[in-house]
């Protein structure tokens, strides 16, 4: 049982069809079901797109992002910075309907058996970073399930808290791209569409539920085409040439 784990989408849809690709044609088979993180939208020019392709995934499991419900109302766009409110409104003019609704129907957590689904955090789901290890483990209170996904910082990063430890240890995919999990641990896959650690390429992880085998994965898209339709749409620069750094 192969889960395709994603977050941060940001209505990139050249990224989001790189890593469905990648991920339908790995080495090790393609996935069973998908499980998404929240933020399909925002940032990128594609909303309706993606939230559609996303919403066709098998076995889909889907949780609210701070940018989706600002997309819909739920969250007001003076909350966020100048550039990022332009594009919020941008969205709000764009998306379907149906599209809305869609976002508007999404959970902000997801229990699963042995999984907790959230966006930012588990103590505050839709808009909590989880960028330090002390903010980590103070979360580790709001969830008691032995595993914890989550997006919103763009970041793939692992934390990692067993009954022997105090503070969780952090540990980034810089030389490890698989591990075996063990209880407990707060995961995130880093960023599909707006990477922020330096990397250009999509991020995404797939999950082996059968042994819990978590592999981070990168992937190369065609950053250019979406700068261009970006621009085309007058969306913030700022944005567009942050695809380029991954920053």
């Amino acid at each position: 049982m192969r889960t395709l784990v994603i977050s941060d989408i940001h209505a990139n849809l050249t990224a989001l069809e790189a890593v469905l690709d990648d991920a339908e044609h790995s080495n090790t088979g393609p996935f069973d079901s998908a499980w998404c993180l929240g933020d399909l939208v925002g940032y990128g020019p594609y909303p309706n797109e993606c939230i559609e392709r996303i919403s066709q995934l098998p076995n889909l499991e889907c949780v609210l992002g701070n940018h989706d419900a600002a997309a819909v109302g739920s969250i007001a766009v003076d909350a966020f910075n100048p550039d990022a409110r332009k594009t919020v409104l941008w969205t709000q003019e764009k998306l379907t309907p149906a599209n809305k609704e869609y976002l508007a129907n999404l959970p902000e957590r997801v229990n699963l058996e042995y999984i907790t689904l959230v966006h930012g955090s588990p103590f505050r789901p839709v808009w909590e970073y989880l960028l330090d290890t002390r903010t980590a483990t103070i979360s580790y209170e709001f969830f008691d399930t032995p595993y914890c996904f989550v997006g919103h910082t763009h970041l793939p990063v692992l934390y990692y808290l067993p009954d022997t430890r105090v503070i969780a240890q952090l540990i980034v995919p810089e030389h490890i791209s698989q591990m075996t999990l063990a209880p407990r641990a707060i995961l995130n896959p880093g960023s599909v569409g707006q990477p922020r650690d330096r990397d250009s390429r999509a991020a995404y992880a797939m999950l082996d539920l059968t042994d819990y085998t978590w592999e981070w994965h990168r992937v190369e898209y065609d950053i250019q085409s979406v700068q261009e339709r970006m621009r085309q749409e007058n969306l913030p620069e700022r944005h567009i040439a942050r695809l380029s750094a991954g920053w």
